[in-house]
């Protein structure tokens, strides 16, 4: 149990957020499926992230890491090792998803599990598709839940329609086509983050990407390459909401990545008239970087739907947070995604929320909330989930009594130093 006592304080600096969450995975599975030699500046050192090298590592992949700085040495996918263990993913939906992509169309038999969390976590969504490749995947109830065993086999090509929005569904059946004979087609009618399609150019893929329909040509041989990692933006999503809420202050978030399949915060908080100003420097990884400065600001009410959603789904419980704080009513729909999460986001949010004092209900797909309510310290649950966590952290920079939070340590995993930097920030 960890006491938060920050006595309502305001905050005023500069910080850095760690590596983006998803970049990271990808330049490891990127590099571990690439010849030669793959460099990565600004890795993210979370246990999901470490849980994706782990994995390489099991497989025969030599991957050094010295700070933030990772390399990869690979012969190529077809060198790789079967693995004698488990491969074992942690925490990670991410790991877990795209590797049964990747161990489809190899000549290996592995086999996944990760924690209690991941085994609730639904996997057919991913398994169906790829088992229309011709993948051979089993696992507990049809493969919908790990562990799961994959016997590496040939690949055809498919045109798939997604039912839902979901680049790990998206990355999965496009990693597996690397290796598929024919064209991989993905459709999408909301475009979910594309870190993966952007990844396959910079590592020498020919990608097609017109109108949410992403194609390629399978057997396409990628290189090894250096990767820049960039601030990432869930991350700093829970300093922006901070900064906006926070008495009497200015925080500036420095080299974080606005993917505008990513960047949907930035309209929600404009949209609720934060006092926020922008700075697009450059783009790492065709990733495009920015500044962001916020500072307290005068909130009101939104509604947050449709085809934004997929482009914030990680950012909704700190976007709750932020809409106790402004004046009138604002409504999150069509965001049934968060219910399988590493918990049921809604129900966590709405019930620890609620032991604050907000005036939050849940509804079948988000919530309803009505501002501003002073919110009172508690005893919170973080529910293992690193984002229910940092919410709640955020939440006590307002509460004039301090807040208990349980498995606050959950937080590492995908923020390691996020307490450090509350504290940088802290000024009286």
């Amino acid at each position: 149990m960890k006491v938060i006592d920050y006595n309502r304080p305001s905050l005023r600096g500069a910080i850095q957020v760690p590596g983006d969450k998803s970049i990271s995975h990808r330049s490891v599975m990127f590099g571990a499926i690439a010849e030669g030699t793959t460099t990565v500046e600004g890795f993210l050192l979370g246990e999901d992230c470490l849980s994706t090298i782990d994995c390489f590592r099991k497989l025969g992949v030599q991957i050094d890491v010295d700070g933030t700085n990772v390399k990869i040495e690979s012969a190529g996918i077809d060198a790789w090792e079967e693995p004698k263990e488990v491969l074992y993913t942690g925490n990670s939906g991410t790991t877990t998803r795209l590797m049964l992509g990747i161990l489809s169309g190899t000549n290996l038999h592995t086999i996944m599990t990760g924690d209690a969390s991941i085994g609730k976590r639904p996997m057919r969504r991913v398994v169906d598709p790829l088992r229309q490749m011709g993948a051979q995947i089993a696992g507990r109830a049809g493969g919908q839940y790990t562990p799961l065993a994959i016997q590496g086999t040939e690949l055809q090509a498919i045109d798939y329609t997604m039912p839902v929005a979901s680049a790990q569904v998206k990355s999965a059946i496009l990693l597996a086509g690397l290796r598929a004979k024919g064209t991989t087609i993905v459709r999408e009618s909301e475009v979910s983050r594309d870190h993966t399609e952007r990844m396959l150019r910079q590592f020498g893929a020919k990608v097609d990407v017109t109108e949410g329909v992403v194609s390629f040509e399978g057997g396409q041989k990628l290189v090894g390459t250096h990767v820049k990692v960039p601030g990432d933006i869930s991350s700093a999503a829970f300093f922006l909401v901070a900064g906006a809420i926070a008495k009497d202050s200015e925080v500036v978030i420095e080299n974080v990545g606005v993917n505008e399949t990513r960047d949907g915060i930035i309209d929600v908080l404009t949209a609720m008239g934060a006092n926020m100003s922008m700075m697009v420097e450059g783009e790492t990884v065709a990733e495009p970087t920015a500044t962001i400065t916020i500072r307290t600001s005068h909130l009101h009410g939104t509604t947050i739907e449709g085809a934004i959603i997929p482009r914030l789904i990680d950012e909704i419980p700190i976007l709750a947070l932020l809409a106790t704080q402004a004046n009138g009513q604002t409504i999150i729909k069509d965001a049934e995604e968060l219910k399988v999460k590493e918990t049921d986001r809604i129900t966590a949010v709405v019930t620890e929320l609620k032991k604050l004092g907000a005036d939050i209900e849940a509804t079948d797909d988000g919530m309803i909330i009505n501002g501003p309510t002073p919110l009172q310290g508690g005893s919170l649950k973080s529910y293992g989930d690193h984002r229910i966590g940092m919410m709640a952290a955020v939440a006590a920079l307002i509460t004039d009594e301090p807040i208990q939070l349980d498995d606050a340590e959950c937080i590492a995993v995908s923020y390691p130093t996020f307490f450090e930097h509350v504290h940088s920030l802290i000024v009286r």
